[in-house]
């Protein structure tokens, strides 16, 4: 499983997101996204842990809260859509 942890502070840094899932277990994976263009992170993360149970009590303590003067959105990461298309989708017949 895979934690999404959003409405994060654009300060966080991989360290400091360790640091806080540690109080919870084992951290497998911190990964900061970034804005393609500009290079600034996006404003959320994803964080894995080793067990299932120390996902599960990290979301529910760390959902709703505040953090770096923000109120975190914590829960389980939506599996990811493989949708390479491209831009626009289908042509249309004309």
């Amino acid at each position: 499983m895979t934690i999404y942890v959003g409405n994060l502070s654009y300060r966080a840094t991989e360290a400091d997101l360790k640091a806080v899932f540690a109080d919870y277990g084992e951290v497998k994976r911190v990964v900061l996204p970034t804005d393609r263009e500009t290079g600034r992170m996006r404003g959320f993360a994803f964080v894995e842990m080793m067990e299932d149970a120390q996902e599960d009590a990290a979301i529910t303590e760390l959902d709703g809260a505040e953090w770096m003067g923000r109120q975190l959105k914590v829960n389980k990461a939506k599996p990811r859509e493989d949708d390479r298309r491209g831009g626009g989708g289908r042509k249309k017949d004309y």
